[in-house]
């Protein structure tokens, strides 16, 4: 799409986006799952995101019982709206383990925070814009505009984030190929590993943290090797199945609370040696893991 070697301009853009058809329903799929964990929880309406006659509330989930002086724990899912097990994951936490940690963790989720992503299965928004990559003060995209906006009265009580993705197939045949294009820049082929794998900040690594999360994982799903080049999608490994990426630097959604311990998941469901309910379960285990370790 577009000419070789320009960025897009709006003509583009709106091709790209009439490429775009709705697959399934965030009503059905997310608002549903909240409105039925209502009766156990509180659920507050943080935003909107607005395109158009699409027009997509999105809530956070919190135990009823909020205690000053607990370790608060951010959980976010569907930044990229395409990656389904982080949504599905951060939906049955809540449902199966949020009422075993109220009380003890201040934790709060924000399941799909990508809705018209999540609709589309893709990973930009309705602009062409990756929100995991808007993270930034005065940013004008809405879904990380408005994540920012519920933390924003949280920053400085936040023990850890960990925010839920995949790594897809598509990342390779798909999304890296369009993000060239988008940008006008010739697209250099990848791989994509074959396994679970954790993302932790160069500015502020962790490797206590990361360990202690990915054992958990690896008693549910297998963990990624490295690359010949002892690599993971071009970033080197610093221990099995953990790179790092400079959060802050990139506009990542896992910067957003200044919190001491930040990870990124991600889950490969595209494997020949996993189910959509392995990476789910992995999703749920890794969320788990980080309350555990909090409350240590």
């Amino acid at each position: 799409m577009g000419t070789p070697g320009q960025a897009w301009g709006p003509a583009e853009q709106a091709q790209w986006r009439a490429r775009q058809v709705r697959q399934r329903s965030y009503a059905s799929d997310v608002l549903a799952v909240v409105e039925g964990l209502r009766t156990r929880f509180d659920v507050s309406r943080y935003g909107e995101v607005a395109y158009g006659d699409d027009r997509y509330p999105v809530h956070a989930i919190r135990p009823r019982q909020w205690v000053a002086g607990l370790p608060t724990v951010l959980v976010t899912g569907g930044v990229h709206g395409y990656e389904t097990s982080g949504v599905l994951g951060a939906l049955r936490f809540v449902d199966v383990h949020g009422e075993r940690y109220a009380g003890r963790v201040n934790w709060v989720v924000a399941p799909c925070v990508s809705p018209w992503g999540w609709e589309r299965i893709q990973r930009w928004n309705h602009d062409a814009i990756d929100p995991n990559r808007s993270f930034r003060p005065g940013t004008t995209v809405q879904e990380s505009a408005a994540l920012m906006a519920l933390v924003a009265p949280l920053r400085g009580q936040f023990a850890a984030h960990i925010d839920l993705h995949e790594t897809t197939d598509t990342d390779e045949s798909e999304y890296r190929p369009a993000l060239a294009a988008r940008d006008g820049k010739a697209f250099q082929p990848g791989t994509i590993p074959d396994g679970f794998y954790l993302v932790d900040d160069t500015e502020n690594l962790q490797p206590a943290f990361q360990q202690a999360v990915l054992q958990a994982v690896a008693a549910v799903t297998h963990i990624a090797p490295a690359d010949d080049r002892q690599q993971i999608i071009g970033s080197p490994v610093l221990a099995p199945g953990i790179i790092a990426y400079p959060l802050q630097a990139l506009g990542l959604c896992a910067s957003v609370t200044g919190a001491r311990y930040t990870t990124t998941t991600e889950v490969y469901p595209d494997s020949a040696r996993t189910t959509p309910e392995e990476c789910t379960a992995a999703q749920v285990a890794a969320v788990c893991a980080v309350m555990e370790f909090v409350l240590r």
